[in-house]
């Protein structure tokens, strides 16, 4: 079971600082992975996928790590000079993840169409893939004639990895068709996604990821108390079964559940807590590893 970090993109002011010290402290305790979430329009400070992975890339020279790219609202072409530039910097292997997107206003600021964003999604990853395999490439249904990548990872270089985010039926089957690995739905518990799980062995694929929000430390109970007033007030939506809190072995036990339905990694993010803690947790699920 590999075991990566998702570093939490919604910080005050002083949030890429706090992302760059997270980074530096995940790669100290072993995580296999980084990466970081991708969102739009948003009334609160978000640090913005590419350029702030560049930087943290500083801190993480050789391991896995990408960003996620809610591809609808990207062009293909933008999206790929991006991946290209960052997956020659890195000397390690580049993780694309992409999701569908949500929320009309994100959609609207963009000028992109909410309604139609599994059909531009669907034709954009094959493009930007084909882009990123050095091809030149026209694409009428993006208005894109001619479109080509001139920095690309240098073919010793550990290459370009395809997640490919959903849990509805189509996207699961997208991810085993288009997909290196499947990314489970942020928050999925074992027995949610053994449908999905089911449906894409079936079709095919090889290897899942979920992605679990956490918060453990070495007192389990303190934790506890902590994740149960996030929830209290709405934190994400989510309740504390698709949450993975307490104290290591706690950890450690919901790691072995879901290896034991079929995935091959979890990525954990840090809860919406200080700095201190997001640290201690982070130290603490390297202890996973």
């Amino acid at each position: 079971m590999q075991i990566g970090v998702s570093l939490s993109s919604t910080h005050p002011r002083q949030g890429p600082a706090l992302m760059i010290e997270r980074a530096a402290a995940a790669y100290a305790a072993g995580l296999a992975s980084l990466s970081i979430g991708d969102h739009h329009n948003m009334a609160v400070p978000y640090a913005q996928n590419t350029p702030m992975l560049g930087r943290l890339l500083a801190e993480w020279p050789d391991r896995p790590a990408g960003c996620l790219f809610l591809v609808p609202l990207w062009h293909p072409l933008l999206m790929a000079e991006h991946i290209g530039t960052l997956a020659a910097m890195h000397a390690g292997r580049f993780i694309v993840q992409t999701g569908i997107g949500y929320g009309p206003k994100q959609f609207a600021a963009l000028g992109r169409d909410h309604a139609t964003r599994g059909a531009r999604l669907e034709a954009a990853i094959p493009l930007v893939q084909r882009l990123l395999a050095g091809e030149t490439v026209d694409a009428p249904e993006f208005d894109m004639w001619g479109a080509t990548v001139g920095l690309l990872p240098e073919v010793s270089s550990s290459g370009i990895e395809w997640w490919i985010a959903g849990g509805v039926e189509v996207a699961v089957r997208r991810a085993a068709r288009l997909g290196d690995a499947w990314y489970a739905s942020a928050g999925a518990t074992v027995a949610a996604s053994a449908p999905a799980m089911r449906v894409y062995r079936e079709a095919g694929g090889q290897r899942a990821i979920v992605r679990l929000d956490a918060l453990v430390l070495g007192d389990g109970d303190t934790a506890r108390r902590h994740a149960a007033e996030l929830v209290g007030r709405g934190y994400r939506g989510m309740t504390l079964e698709q949450l993975v809190v307490g104290s290591p072995d706690d950890a450690a036990e919901r790691v072995a559940e879901f290896a034991e339905a079929g995935f091959d990694g979890i990525i954990f993010r840090c809860m919406s807590v200080p700095q201190d803690l997001a640290l201690e947790t982070l130290a603490n699920l390297g202890s996973l590893v």
